[in-house]
This record gives C-alpha cells, structure tokens and sequence, in this order.
C-alpha cells in the first residue's frame, strides 16, 4: 500500500506527497496547484478508451457507469509534463520540518482541531487514533482541506494509463475510481484531486479510499471531498488503525545523547526498551528521563551531532501512509507541536554555504525589504527565493546564481 500510494503522490517533501508542505518560495505540489488542466484533443487517447472500456467491462464496470465517467473526460496535456517534469530530490529534514510545522500550520492546525473537537474526539472513541494525530495526516496532506486538488481524476488517471510509463499502475487506479463511482459515493464531476489521482482531504488514491474508506457520517456515501471534513478524517484513522497504531503510545520523542554515543547504535530496527536506553545515558530533549513507553529505535538523520528521535512502533504505521522517513518524522512533530508540543530543541547546525536557518530567514527578510520578495520568510531556499536572489545580484552587478551564501548576507545588512 505505501509504496503504491507514493508512487501515485510522487512528490517529496520528503516526495511530499500531498504536495501540501509549502513555504517561502517552495512549491505547493500537487495537491496545491491552482493550474487549470484543460483537455485537449488526441486521437490516441481517444482510441485508447475506447480499448480500455471492453477491460473495464471484462472487471465488471458497467457500461453506464463508464458512459458517466468519461462524457467530460479528456486527454490531459499538463499531467503528463507534470509527471515527465517531477524532481527527484530530498529535502533537509531541516527544511522539512521548517516547513511541514511552520508556525501558520500550527497556528491553523490548533485552530481546526477546536472547530473539529467532537468530530475528532468521536473519530478517537471508534478507532482508537488521537485527534492531534489524524490532524496532522490531514495539516500535511491538505494544508487542512485548503489545498484538494482541483483535477478530474478519470481525465488524470486516463490520461496516465494511456501515457503508459506507469501504464499497468494507473489504470489499476482507473479502475478502482470506477468501482467508487459505480458504488454511488461520488459523481464523476465532483471526483476531483492532484493531477496523480490522489483525492479528498487527506489524498487517498482510489484502490486506499476501496480498502480504507468509512462512512461516518451515516449518509450512505464514503464522501472524502466533502467541505465537511468527516469522513476523510475518519478514514485516515480507519487506515492508520487497520495498520496496526497503538493508542496512547507516541510516535516517537526527541532524545538527547550523551557524548560518545555509538553511531551504531543509530537505526531504524535497533531497538531498546526505554530502560536500556536510559542506562546508555539516553534522555528527553529537555534532560528529562525516558518514559516508560519510549522503546524503540534511535535515528539521528544529520549525525549523532544533530537531532535525534527515539522511535517507537506507530512510527512505522505512518509510514505505512507515506513511506518516508521525513514525511513520518513531519507528521510525527507536527501532532506534537497541534498538542502544545514545542519545535525541535537540538540545532542542524549550519549548511553546506555556511548558513544557519536563521542566517536563511534573515536572508529572506532583507531581500523582501530591499524588494525583492521571496514570499516567505521560513529559511527554506525554494525557486522564489533563488529568483530573489538573482534579481539581487543582477541588480548590483554580481552573477545572477541565483545561490544563498553568508557574503550577501553581509551585503544585505
């Protein structure tokens, strides 16, 4: 399940997924995109639907429920640049977590979470998943129901199973969006989500809302696009409950280590009950002694010098959601910081220029006040902040590189 469901988001904010987690200059990813995808004619496509139809068919689609399906649907030229264009690359988790609980999603987050109080708190009572945790799920996927995706999801699916790079993966997925539609929970006009297919609040892909999906609100209809939240949040534990999350355990804690800790003992599949942790010198980030339920595995993803986490098992059953370490630790931190936790206490240190992530977000500031803006301030260097940057440099004489370093720093100052 997650390593189709990451196929399909193909983003990362760690491949972020959801395209959600945005910040100053970054990209908002799929799900955030407010491109119109308009059809276009192409007769391959065409032929290829009318192929597809007698598969479908064969799977037990009915022809009615095809005929509604594809009256409005079309060959979708902007998907595929998107999927021909996807950059493969991994953030910080740095950067990451600057973004993934900036102090706008925390700030919305607190807020969502008293509007949705006894909606969240039922959801906990029927599936045993706390309401600062699907919160979370829900704060990365969609910025909280902010950032859907506005996509007709036959028309993006069609158009990636005919496109054929991953041609046998989505028309699995077209299949199984024609299983939800055929079931009545969602008009084909109304389907809508990322240009990948993935749809609704916290962005299932079809064959995880088949599996996954629950009707909370009693209406009959699995209903995940809704502007009433419910059922989506409620699915998103349903998943993370059949997935094995263990209530009232955390996912995990920031720990400091004691000097001369062995890196070996560093990774995911290492574990320790808290108890050989703490007799190894292992504390909270605040110096305070290891609960009783911290058993697990330590990471420190930048080194014994950097942040690191004491992992437990529903770490892993995020994971099942979205498998990326950086995606999970986000998800993790960010349910912390919804239930009043505080940011991460342990320093990344500088980068690879030097710069600290306060030296970044003091970039960010004065090129804005010199105006140049970079739309953000959150030490995160995305492409509107590099076209600051070179719009900066062009305007002094330097080479536009468009590239952060502590000398313009200076020069800003």
């Amino acid at each position: 399940m997650a390593i189709s469901r990451r196929m399909m988001i193909a983003t990362s904010l760690a491949t972020l997924v959801s395209g959600c987690v945005s910040g100053g200059g970054t990209s908002r990813g799929s799900a955030g995109t407010s491109t119109t995808f308009r059809a276009a004619p192409n007769a391959g496509y065409d032929a290829w639907v009318e192929g597809f139809r007698a598969r479908a068919a064969a799977r037990g689609i009915s022809d009615a429920t095809l005929s509604a399906a594809f009256r409005r649907a079309g060959f979708l030229p902007d998907v595929i640049d998107r999927d021909r264009n996807q950059t493969e690359f991994k953030r910080s988790l740095e950067d990451y977590l600057a973004i993934a609980a900036s102090e706008e999603r925390v700030s919305l987050g607190r807020a969502k979470l008293r509007q949705n109080a006894g909606t969240l708190n039922a959801i906990e009572g029927r599936y045993g998943v706390e309401p600062h945790v699907v919160a979370a799920v829900w704060g990365l996927e969609s910025f909280f129901g902010t950032r859907r995706g506005n996509v007709p999801v036959i028309s993006a699916l069609s158009t990636l199973a005919y496109d054929g790079r991953r041609g046998a993966f989505f028309e699995g997925q077209l299949i199984a969006a024609l299983r939800i539609l055929q079931n009545g929970d969602i008009s084909a006009d109304r389907m809508t989500g990322s240009w990948a297919g993935a749809m609704g609040h916290t962005q299932f892909i079809p064959t995880s809302y088949l599996e996954f999906a629950v009707d909370f609100t009693g209406d009959g209809r699995r209903d995940i696009w809704s502007d009433d939240p419910s059922d989506a949040l409620a699915s998103t534990a349903a998943y993370l409950s059949r997935s094995g999350w263990t209530r009232g355990q955390p996912w995990g804690s920031e720990v400091r280590l004691p000097q001369g800790f062995s890196p070996g003992l560093l990774g995911r599949g290492k574990g320790k009950s808290a108890a050989a942790w703490s007799d190894l010198g292992v504390t909270l980030a605040d110096g305070g002694r290891l609960p009783g339920t911290a058993s697990g595995s330590i990471i420190a993803p930048n080194g014994p010098g950097g942040p690191a986490f004491l992992l437990t098992r529903n770490f892993n059953v995020i994971l099942r959601y979205n498998n990326a370490e950086n995606y999970a630790i986000g998800v993790g931190h960010l349910s912390d910081r919804l239930a009043g936790g505080d940011a991460i206490r342990a320093s990344f240190g500088p980068d690879a220029t030097g710069m600290t992530i306060a030296d970044r977000q003091d970039l960010q500031r004065r090129l804005t006040a010199a105006g140049f803006d970079t739309e953000g301030s959150d030490g995160v260097i995305g492409p509107k902040t590099r076209a600051a940057i070179s719009a900066y440099q062009a305007s002094i004489g330097l080479p536009a590189t468009g590239e952060p370093s502590l000398d313009l720093l200076r020069r800003l100052r």
